[in-house]
């Protein structure tokens, strides 16, 4: 029984941990070498990675995504996609693709002359699954060795975990003045049967061997 508990504790924060992981900002610092439009198929399981727009294409079977190319600092390069997430999940409530595409277009530099921007996005890059993070924001820094200080996941994951501490607390709590006496009283019921049986069974061999007696 306690494996099955375990197992259960893993999958479920296993699970939390993840939608978190892809849900949450996270920030590169790059280099923005081109941008382009290209159809792509929503006919498969992979469209849960890509946005719903709350409109006539969430329905369609591929749609025009705008994508942003780009240069990490170690030459290692990333590509983002470009999608509105309108009210939908994550709330980033980001209708404004248009215009971070122009943003876009506007920071793309060149290696010689390199122009650095932070890109705040949500999401995984997978290459075999062919999945991109979504861009939110842009920004221009000074250079590629600007600190990125991630204050929202800190706020958010703080006061997270302050809420599921405060829960625990309060459901151990409640477990202990409620359930706990509960188990206990069956329990004990069970054990005040279970003596009484024996007890009953005691006296009927009591009885078999008076007459085995006689």
């Amino acid at each position: 029984m306690a494996y099955v508990k375990w197992a259960f504790i893993i999958i479920f924060w296993g699970t939390i941990a993840t939608i978190l992981q892809y849900s949450l900002p996270q920030h590169d610092v790059v280099r923005i070498v081109n941008t382009y439009e290209e159809r792509q198929d929503l006919n498969d399981w992979t469209r849960i990675f890509w946005s719903e727009p709350e409109d006539q294409s969430a329905s369609l079977s591929n749609r025009d995504v705008q994508f942003i190319q780009a240069v990490r600092a170690n030459g290692k390069p990333i590509v983002y996609r470009n999608e509105d997430t309108g009210w939908g999940w994550p709330p980033y409530f980001k209708f404004d693709t248009a215009n971070l595409y122009t943003e876009a277009n506007d920071a793309k530099s060149t290696k010689e002359n390199p122009d650095w921007v932070v890109v705040t996005h949500y999401g995984w890059r997978n290459e075999f699954m062919s999945i991109f993070p979504n861009a939110i924001f842009i920004r221009h820094v000074e250079g590629p060795d600007t600190r990125i200080i991630p204050w929202f996941n800190i706020i958010f994951l703080t006061v997270f975990a302050a809420v599921v501490w405060a829960l625990w607390v309060r459901w151990r709590r409640f477990r202990q003045r409620r359930i706990d006496p509960m188990l206990e009283s069956v329990e004990d019921g069970i054990y005040a049967a279970g003596d009484a049986i024996e007890e009953k069974r005691g006296s009927f061999r009591r009885w078999l061997d008076s007459w085995k007696s006689k």
